[in-house]
This record gives C-alpha cells, structure tokens and sequence, in this order.
C-alpha cells in the first residue's frame, strides 16, 4: 500500500483551501464560480452568500451583472440539481451528464413514460422553449396537447432532462422577482455545447475544488457513474495519498494542502453547499457526532449551516420579512467565548449583505436542546 495518509483533519484544511474559505480571496465572482466548479442553486439566491462568504469585496451587483452578461447560468447539472455555473462549463459539461439528469428524472416519473417518443418530445420542447421562454408548468401544458394523455408535469420533467433549459433572468437576480422561464442553452449562448465531452477535464476540476478526493468522492459530487477508468487514465497525472482507511485519494501536483493547524475561522454558508455535499465521505467536514444534514426548501439566502474551526457546528436563519436585523444561529458543538464573539462578527457582517438598512442589527446565538 502505497500514499500518504491523510487524517480527516489535513483533508478538511486542505478542502477549506479549495473552497476559499480559510481566507476571503481577491479574485472575481466569475472566476470564484469556475474555480468552484458551480455552485449548488436550486435555492436561486443561495450563491450570493456563497461567494459573499468567500471573497473579499464582493457584492452582489457582481453576480447580477454576470447573469445579465450570461456569463453564467443556471441549469440543472451535476446530481441533476441546479447549478450556476460559467457559460462554458455548462456548454462543456451539460451532455456529459446528462444520463445522470435522464435517470434521476425516470426514478420519479418513469412510469409515465411507457411508448413515450422522446426524441419526438424533445424536438417538441426545443421548438417551444426557442420560440420563447417558458416556465415547466407552460412548457407540460403545451407538451400535453401534442402528446394526449400524458401527465403535463411529467412531459415537462421529461423534456428538463433531454433539452438542457437554462433558467434565464430576472430569475436568479438579487432584488429581483419572476417566473422561473426557460430557454436551450444554446439559445441563451447563441452557440452549440460541447460535442461527446470526456469526463476528464471535469474530474480535474472537481479535485482543484475538493480534492484531496477519490472515484466515489467525484461520483458522489457528479451523478456519474464507472469514474474508475477515467481516474486510471489520469493517475499519471496526479498525486496519490490515503485516508485513514486506506482509500486512494487523487489530487493535483501542487495543490494547496495546509497543515492541519491551519486557524479556519467561522463560515456562513448557504442552504445547500457544495461543501457539504460533494464527497461520499463527509466527514472531512461533518463531525461524526454531527446530527443528519438537513435539506432545507431551498426558496432563497435564508438559512444554511455555520463552520466552527472548519468544521460543520451548526444552522443560521435569516427572516428577512419578520425581522430583517435579526440573524439567528443554532449551534450543536459547544463554542469558546472566541468563537462566539467571532461568530456574532461574522453574522453582523453577513446582515450586511443581507439587510443593509435594518435597524438595529443583531445575532442570537443559541444551543440546540
């Protein structure tokens, strides 16, 4: 046996270094996006905090105008949820994993799709969504005249799968509202996706963003399946360590690996993370004495999880109509005076983004029973 080992430890300041957030990095929100490999968003407004909590002067004019560029996009991806991501990983990445998106969408409608001509729906779906945006509900409703007698939100669902809709402005937009439409990323791009890409370029990605990793850590982040030899190809590449139960973890020449001493000081991190869920082995970043990781609605910037010394500690909430100052934390791993006095720092300075012109700003920080 051969590698490194790797305590949990090393691989949480390592992984904290990928995800920048040991320290608020200068670079731009655009670059922030494809360094990260995406940001989960099926909580549209999720990625402001997101990258608020990981760059230094960020605002959120910077991702709004990004949008409005369509520089980025929002589109269902890796684990056939929705990402932001930039215009060229979404044209580099949307075919790769689309079987993922085909069979996460037959797990829960495939029972309406017995004789169904998806070609037939696909082309029917494209047409529709290029002549204009469309919500799902619009789109099911259309499909269902062309195609009697089947289920609307299932043919909707159907066409998410093998038509890669991106969901276009205003949604998405901080301080703004609107109906969640609908249009081809090649439309939106005015250009064709990547033909046939290989998953290699894309693992080399996932582990600049999470690695130190391994095949089940990148499969657990993408959807894909049978990563093995696509690892194997790259092994050459690549540096290999172990975890503490011998399982070979891959990772870039060079990457930075801090010692595990490294100071990590307290994150807000948005609902859905991909911090938190982009390893099948979570616990470089979830305590083993942690409680189940909670999935919130994912209907904006309300709550997420707190870090305390790298480590998952903990759920904020934000009710921006009932009381817009106030950010409230609930914390599970006992705190120090410091890390309270941190945390109430760091939660004052989220409200900023958050609420800017509240009154009387404030962070209750409380135990769970």
């Amino acid at each position: 046996m051969t590698g490194q080992i790797m305590t949990a430890r090393q691989l949480n300041r390592a992984t904290l270094a990928r995800q920048l957030l040991l320290a608020r990095d200068p670079m731009t929100a655009h670059a922030a996006i494809a360094h990260l490999a995406g940001m989960q968003s099926q909580a549209p407004l999720s990625p402001y905090v997101g990258l608020w909590t990981r760059l230094g002067g960020f605002t959120p004019d910077h991702l709004v105008a990004l949008y409005q560029d369509r520089a980025v996009v929002r589109l269902a991806l890796m684990r056939s949820t929705v990402h932001l991501v930039t215009a060229d990983d979404a044209s580099a990445w949307r075919a790769l994993v689309e079987p993922v998106i085909v069979r996460a969408t037959n797990s829960a409608f495939g029972r309406h799709y017995a004789g169904l001509d998806r070609d037939a729906l696909a082309k029917a779906a494209r047409a529709l969504t290029e002549q204009e945006p469309r919500t799902l509900a619009e789109l099911g409703t259309l499909l269902a005249e062309r195609f009697p007698g089947r289920e609307p939100a299932a043919l909707a669902q159907a066409a998410r799968a093998h038509v890669p809709l991106v969901q276009i402005p205003p949604r998405g937009l901080w301080g703004h509202t609107g109906r969640v439409a609908h249009t081809p990323a090649e439309t939106w791009f005015g250009r064709p996706l990547t033909p046939d890409p290989t998953p290699d370029a894309m693992i080399l990605r996932y582990l600049a963003a999470f690695g130190p990793a391994c095949v089940m850590d990148a499969q657990a982040w993408s959807g894909l399946t049978r990563l093995r030899d696509a690892f194997d190809r790259l092994r050459p590449r690549l540096e290999v360590f172990r975890d503490g139960n011998g399982t070979e973890l891959f990772d870039l020449p060079g990457a930075p690996r801090p010692d595990r001493d490294t100071p990590a000081p307290p994150r807000f991190l948005p609902e859905y993370d991909n911090l938190l869920f982009s390893h099948a082995d979570r616990t470089r970043v979830v305590p083993a004495h942690a409680p189940a990781l909670p999935l919130f609605p994912g209907i904006g910037a309300t709550r997420g999880f707190i870090l305390i010394d790298g480590f998952w500690a903990g759920l904020w909430r934000h009710d921006r109509a009932a009381a817009p100052g106030r950010l409230t934390v609930t914390h599970f791993s006992p705190l120090t005076p410091a890390d309270s006095d941190a945390l109430t720092a760091e939660g004052l300075s989220l409200l900023t983004l958050l609420a800017p012109d509240a009154a009387d700003p404030r962070v209750e920080i409380t135990a769970t029973a």
